[in-house]
């Protein structure tokens, strides 16, 4: 198989990842006791109780076909934010939700993003990139929950959304902590900026319990992947 089919099979691989993320984001939390047909988010605001999805509907179980079209197709967009390792071995991924009776406004996600740093490249999405080294590829991804998951430039004045999806894909450029500690507050700001909440990859609202497993997860995950000691050569 030549290195092209690799490649594309990764970027298909990561794709499919994705649409599990958006599918479980999408899946209501409880039996439906009717059809929803708004994608309002439907919340409990006692302090530990989890905040439940906005309820995306029958769109996004729809298209999950589509969505694994878009992010396989390798030329969707610029190179800018593209791997430069298409392997990986893990996802960590947050989203920041509309409120009640709200949704993301596709021109609102976008002034958000230019003022946190992240620039729109590949597969049509954002990018945190890192400073200096562009082309290491990105520290983490941003995009939309709905189909195809991309933003259109064209019709983003059109464009809203319950949620976006935060992923940091490991191999990154950097540790996995230090990317981590580079998405979780831009995260926030996101929110803050969006008047939004944010939400673990369980659909549950980031606290501090959450972050700090997290990142005792990726202490873990640096630690196993450190490169092995320089062996001395014996003295004879």
């Amino acid at each position: 198989m030549s290195d092209t089919s690799w490649v594309r099979i990764g970027i298909l691989a990561a794709g499919l990842l994705l649409i599990a993320a958006i599918y479980l984001f999408s899946r209501p939390s409880k039996p439906a006791q009717g059809r929803r047909r708004t994608s309002e988010p439907v919340r409990d605001d006692s302090p530990d109780s989890p905040l439940l999805t906005p309820a995306v509907g029958e769109e996004a179980a729809a298209s999950m076909q589509q969505a694994e079209l878009a992010f396989a197709e390798p030329g969707a967009s610029t190179e800018l934010g593209r791997r430069v390792q298409e392997d990986f071995d893990k996802i960590v991924s947050l989203y920041v939700a509309a409120r009640t009776g709200q949704t993301l406004r596709g021109e609102d996600i976008v002034v958000a993003a230019e003022k946190t740093g992240m620039v729109f490249g590949h597969m049509q999405v954002f990018h945190r990139l890192l400073e200096g080294n562009p082309e290491a590829g990105p520290v983490f991804s941003m995009a939309s929950i709905l189909k195809p998951g991309s933003f259109d430039m064209a019709t983003i004045s059109q464009m809203e959304t319950p949620a976006i999806a935060f992923f940091l894909t490991l191999p990154a450029p950097i540790p996995a902590l230090d990317a981590w500690e580079k998405m979780e507050p831009i995260v926030q700001r996101m929110a803050e900026l969006l008047d939004a909440v944010v939400l673990d990859d369980s659909r549950n609202a980031l606290g501090r319990q959450r972050i700090a497993h997290i990142r005792d997860e990726l202490r873990a995950y640096d630690r196993q992947h450190e490169a092995p000691p320089l062996t001395k050569p014996p003295r004879w």
